[in-house]
């Protein structure tokens, strides 16, 4: 009885073993994606693990949120706040690489540029930027760095949280997407095909609840208006690039992060001043 249950036991310990390999690869293999963070050479690579990979997309965003809110937290030490929130978004773009900040100039230029899906594709595929594109992106690096600021003055250190928040739930949103469009772009044009393929139910529910943990950290009013303004957002957006393109492009995705990212700080940013209204 003892060797069977010791022999059950090894057997369970292996099993997990190599499910836990298995799924840190993936979120290694996701974190390469979508930042500059250093992972280990010896990571297993092919276009299905980076596909499955994208269950991680909300981890990774926990993952940077936090380093952004410790990055802040130091830096609000030595300068004022303006400051260490400008620096807090060159460390933010540093990480990433400004991925997401790319996509959604290209889409800008892309939808902006063009009446025809075809056209679209082709400007969004091209490295340039053009007008559409840099007004797009320098709109939403304005309006993130006074968001932020507000959100300093009047929240202090909830600004940490902020900071997790918006950087997992904008990055699940943007997840979401891939299991309810279709891809409009052909594989070897884009180097996000692998993950913007359909996603098992298991994934889907993976990414969104990794996405919402840090919805405990927020009173439960203003987390409950966040999922609400996000899931109508997601919606319209969806419904908007269903219109423009048919489906969605990696492009597309972190224009959608972006835009939930700036959603969240404007959302927050009127709790709070609504919140210090009434104090006063």
């Amino acid at each position: 009885m003892n060797s069977e249950l010791e022999s059950e036991i090894t057997t369970f310990r292996m099993r997990f073993s190599i499910r836990a390999r298995f799924e840190l690869n993936l979120f290694l293999l996701a974190l390469s994606f979508f930042t500059r963070i250093p992972v280990p050479k010896n990571i297993h690579y092919s276009t299905t693990l980076l596909n499955k990979a994208n269950r991680y997309f909300s981890l990774v965003g926990l993952l940077l949120g936090c380093l952004l809110a410790l990055s802040y937290f130091v830096l609000n030490v030595l300068f004022p706040i303006s400051v260490a929130v400008l620096l807090t978004m060159v460390i933010s773009l540093l990480l990433t690489g400004a991925f997401h900040e790319d996509g959604l100039a290209d889409m800008a230029d892309g939808i902006g540029g063009a009446f025809t899906v075809e056209k679209r594709l082709v400007i969004m595929k091209d490295s340039r930027i053009g007008t559409y594109g840099a007004v797009a992106l320098v709109m939403a690096l304005l309006l993130k760095f006074s968001l932020l600021v507000e959100l300093a003055n009047m929240a202090e250190y909830n600004l940490l949280v902020i900071f997790i928040v918006a950087s997992s739930l904008s990055r699940g949103l943007a997840g979401s997407l891939i299991s309810s469009l279709p891809y409009v772009r052909d594989e070897h044009s884009s180097k996000s095909k692998p993950l913007a393929q359909s996603q098992t139910r298991q994934e889907y529910f993976i990414l969104l609840v990794i996405a919402s943990l840090p919805l405990l950290l927020l009173p439960v009013a203003v987390s409950s208006t966040l999922v609400i303004l996000l899931i109508i957002f997601q919606r319209l957006f969806r419904h908007w690039l269903m219109t423009k393109l048919g489906g969605f492009t990696g492009d597309c995705l972190g224009a959608a992060q972006q835009i939930s990212e700036l959603l969240i700080y404007l959302t927050l940013l009127a709790y709070y001043a609504n919140a210090q209204g009434a104090i006063v």
